[in-house]
């Protein structure tokens, strides 16, 4: 079956592509049950990726990188997710939700400090935006920061923050309110709390429907108190440098919850073609190889839209629709897919060996983490005039 991927990509793009499909199938898929059926973090393959330079894609080669892009980096992130969601989950939020906001905010001296082990892999961080009541409301954020004797002391909570509690994470940036306007406006800033500050707490891990190989924990602090310099950005700057984040981080998500829509289509293909039933395929009945053409039209249409908004983004152009519009389709592709996969497979679909299961549990989070649905929609919708 085709890989079915844009045709325009480079000679080098391809060679990424079938690296990381290599790495992917012979490396990750063996050991994905393990680590789903254990909530085990999967060191070996993100030391694996490390090797490969994965983590250092899009960052220049003077902060240890590739060299490369956005774009590559959502065609490894695709090539992984077609087998593990956390796997390329924790490569996502590893790359552009822990070092980019230091790439992109942070000071000659911080860049230097944390992007070398960031971009090699053998450190993440974490991005601690979210609260209990401050999700894709960002400016309800709690969280705040006080000056004192040339130190920021910070208090209050974040959640659901992937790649904060493993053996390797080094440090997490977070948003929290440095003053407010006469209005009563929150000013938000961010900074970078390391690992070990008193006062810091990863707090144990959650107990996930899915991406149960993905570290994912709450965060408290209480009086943590960090140096004047680790203020990421300037002071009133981290609501919108986040949102930067954001939005480039939706279409990474769309380039994986592209590939995990690729990977339910390439097992559901596999089976029909193998299952027999009254002494036939299944896939020569014509509902199945029916279900399977809109599987296979719904990847290639959130392929396009995902590549489209990629393409937008490294040269420079405004992106932000272009990135809900490939956050939308891919996410409900992936929910659609798997849903259709696990159908086909009967019985089959609903054991955790098969990888249409894990897909099935893991690919709800994709129309939920990031922005939901009803945030692209609003997003859409003002660009057409609405408010």
């Amino acid at each position: 079956m085709s890989l079915g991927l844009d045709p325009g990509f480079t000679d080098e793009q391809r060679q990424l592509r079938d690296m990381v499909r290599d790495f992917a199938d012979r490396v990750v898929a063996p050991v994905s049950y393990r680590h789903d059926v254990e909530h085990s973090f999967p060191y070996e393959v993100v030391a694996g990726m490390a090797e490969m330079g994965l983590f250092g894609l899009p960052f220049p080669e003077e902060y240890g990188g590739q060299g490369a892009s956005y774009l590559e980096l959502c065609i490894a992130l695709e090539e992984l997710a077609r087998v593990d969601q956390s796997v390329a989950i924790t490569l996502e939020a590893a790359v552009g939700l822990g070092a980019m906001p230091i790439y992109r905010s942070g000071s000659e001296a911080q860049k230097q400090q944390w992007l070398p082990m960031l971009t090699a892999g053998t450190a993440l961080a974490g991005f601690g935006l979210t609260e209990p009541e401050a999700g894709s409301d960002a400016a309800a954020t709690k969280t705040t920061a006080t000056f004192d004797g040339g130190e920021w002391v910070i208090n209050g909570s974040k959640q659901f923050i992937t790649n904060s509690g493993t053996d390797i994470t080094r440090m997490v940036t977070v948003t929290a309110v440095t003053g407010r306007s006469e209005a009563g406006k929150a000013e938000l800033s961010a900074f970078i709390v390391p690992n070990g500050t008193p006062g810091f707490t990863v707090a144990p891990a959650y107990d996930k429907v899915g991406w149960h190989a993905s570290d994912t924990h709450p965060l408290y602090f209480d009086g943590a108190r960090v140096p004047e310099e680790n203020l990421l950005g300037r002071r009133g700057r981290g609501f919108a440098n986040f949102i930067q984040t954001l939005d480039e981080g939706r279409v990474a998500i769309a380039a994986l919850a592209t590939g995990a829509a690729q990977g339910c289509l390439e097992e559901s293909v596999a089976y029909a073609k193998t299952r027999m039933v009254f002494g036939r395929s299944i896939g020569s009945n014509q509902h199945i190889s029916f279900t399977l053409a809109r599987m296979q039209s719904r990847v290639h249409s959130a392929r396009l839209a995902t590549f489209d908004a990629a393409r937008k983004l490294v040269a420079g152009l405004p992106f932000k629709t272009e990135a809900s519009i490939a956050k939308l389709i891919s996410s409900e592709a992936a929910m659609d897919n798997a849903r259709d996969a696990t159908q086909i497979f009967g019985g089959n679909g609903f054991m955790n060996e098969y990888p249409v299961a894990r897909h099935y549990r893991d690919s709800k989070i994709l129309e939920i983490g990031e922005g939901t649905t009803e945030v692209q929609l609003m997003v859409i919708a003002r660009e057409l005039g609405f408010a």
